[in-house]
C-alpha cells in the first residue's frame, strides 16, 4: 500500500464534502478528536460505540424537524417517510417487503445491471472518456424501474429521484426558510411519483390486500404498487430516491478512489474483490452524516441526552473512513465497516446490493486500469458526491 497514493486519493474525495458544506464538514473534522461533544442543544458523535449506541439504545424521534424521516417525507410529498419515520410493526413490515434485496434478488439483478456495464464502458477500449456520473444514474435508473417494475426511462427516474433529494435537503437546511422550498420539494416528489407509476403492470396482492414488490427468486416475486399516491405510492418513491442518491454519490467518489490510490490489483483479484468493494464503501461514506433527534432522556457514549436534542451521528468517522485507508489485504472488520449503513433495525436494507454492484463495477473497469480525468463537485446534490467524473483507460 503506497501511503502517498492514498493521500491523493483522499485530498480528492475531501473535495465533495467541502465543495458542498465546507462549514458543516469543517466543524465536523474539527470535533472529532472527542467520540461525542456537545454544542448548545445538538450533539456531535464521531465515536463508533457511541454512534452504534445511539443507533441501537437511545430512543429517537423519528419525524422531528432536520432529521432523515423529515426529509423523507418531504421528498415523499408528505405522505411519509417510510422506513425512515417508522417505528414498530409498520417498520417491519415494510422491511419484509423489502426481502428480495437478499442474496437471490441481487442476482436476478446483476443480469440488468452486467449487460448496461459492458455498453456504458466499451468506449474505453477505443481510448474514449466515460462520465462515471453518467454510468452511475443509467444504473440506478435501471436497478430502481425492475425493482418496481416501471416502464418509465431510467435516467428520467434517475434525474427525478436526484431532484426530490436535493429538493427535501434544500427545504430542511438550518437556518431561515428558503423561499418556496417546501414548494419546490412537492413538486419534485410528485414529478417522481408519476414517472413511476408508468406503463407498470398490475402487481399481485400481498399481506392485508396490500401489493407488494422487490425480485426475488422469479416464482416469488411480488411488487409494490406505486400509483401517484398513498403508502404504496410513498414506499416505491422512497427506493427511487434512496438507491438512486447512494448509488449516484457512492460508486463514482469509490472509482475514483481505486484509480487515484493503484487499486485496481486488487480490483481484477476476485478474491480481493467483494473486500475491496466493502473497504472503498467504508472510506467513502455515501451517507456521511445521520441527522437524528432524541426522543427521551438517555445517555451516549457517557455523555447525557435530552428528549428533543438533535444529533449528528457522523457514520464516516465510526467508520474510522478518516483513519484507515481501504486495504482488501488487510480489510476492517465487518461490523466496523458496515457502520456506514446504519446500525440495528434501521440499517439500509440495500447494503447487499450496494456492495454487489460496486464489486462488478471495479471487475468491469480493472481491464482498463482508468485514471480521473476531469472531476467535478455537484454543489447542489442531497448526499456528497461529482457532478462529473470521467475516466480514461491507463495508457
Amino acid at each position: 500500500m503506497n501511503p502517498t497514493s492514498h493521500a491523493r486519493a483522499r485530498r480528492r474525495d475531501r473535495r465533495v464534502y467541502l465543495g458542498g458544506h465546507p462549514v458543516l464538514f469543517g466543524l465536523l473534522a474539527a470535533t472529532r478528536g472527542r467520540p461525542v461533544r456537545r454544542i448548545g442543544g445538538t450533539l456531535l458523535v464521531h465515536g463508533t460505540e457511541a454512534y452504534r449506541e445511539a443507533l441501537t439504545r437511545l430512543p429517537l424521534d423519528r419525524t422531528a424537524e432536520g432529521t432523515t424521516g423529515s426529509a423523507a417525507r418531504t421528498a415523499l410529498g408528505g405522505d411519509g417517510g417510510v422506513l425512515f419515520d417508522q417505528e414498530g410493526g409498520g417498520h417491519r413490515a415494510d422491511r419484509r417487503d423489502l426481502a428480495g434485496l437478499g442474496a437471490a434478488g441481487v442476482e436476478e439483478l446483476r443480469a440488468r445491471w452486467q449487460p448496461l456495464l459492458a455498453r456504458r464502458l466499451a468506449p474505453l477500449a477505443e481510448g474514449a472518456e466515460v462520465d462515471l456520473v453518467e454510468l452511475a444514474r443509467e444504473l440506478s435508473g435501471t436497478v430502481v424501474c425492475a425493482l418496481l417494475g416501471s416502464g418509465a426511462d431510467p435516467c428520467a427516474v434517475a434525474r427525478a429521484a436526484a431532484e426530490a433529494a436535493a429538493a427535501s435537503v434544500r427545504s430542511h437546511l438550518p437556518g431561515p426558510r428558503r423561499p418556496r422550498a417546501e414548494a419546490a420539494a412537492a413538486r419534485a416528489a410528485g414529478r417522481l411519483r408519476e414517472l413511476l407509476g408508468r406503463g407498470h403492470e398490475p402487481a399481485p396482492t400481498a399481506r392485508g390486500g396490500r401489493q407488494a414488490f422487490l425480485p426475488g427468486p422469479a416464482e416469488q416475486a411480488v411488487r409494490i404498487g406505486h400509483a401517484a399516491g398513498g403508502a404504496d405510492g410513498a414506499l416505491a418513491a422512497m427506493v427511487a430516491v434512496a438507491a438512486v442518491n447512494t448509488t449516484v454519490a457512492a460508486l463514482p467518489r469509490a472509482v475514483a478512489w481505486c484509480a487515484d490510490a493503484g487499486l485496481w490489483d486488487q480490483a481484477a483479484d476476485e478474491t480481493l474483490r467483494a473486500a475491496l468493494a466493502a473497504e472503498l464503501l467504508r472510506v467513502t461514506a455515501a451517507s456521511p452524516l445521520l441527522p437524528r433527534a432524541a426522543a427521551a432522556d438517555g445517555t451516549v457514549g457517557g455523555c447525557p441526552v435530552r428528549a428533543g436534542d438533535r444529533l449528528l451521528l457522523v457514520a464516516r468517522h465510526a467508520a474510522h473512513a478518516h483513519r484507515r485507508y481501504p486495504d482488501a489485504r488487510r480489510p476492517a472488520e465487518p461490523a466496523l465497516s458496515r457502520l456506514v449503513f446504519g446500525a440495528g433495525t434501521h440499517a439500509c436494507p440495500g447494503a447487499r446490493l450496494a456492495s454487489v454492484q460496486l464489486a462488478d463495477v471495479l471487475a468491469a473497469l480493472a481491464p482498463f486500469r482508468p485514471v480521473v480525468t476531469r472531476a467535478r463537485v455537484d454543489r447542489g446534490a442531497a448526499l456528497p458526491g461529482w457532478r462529473t467524473l470521467c475516466v480514461r483507460a491507463a495508457p
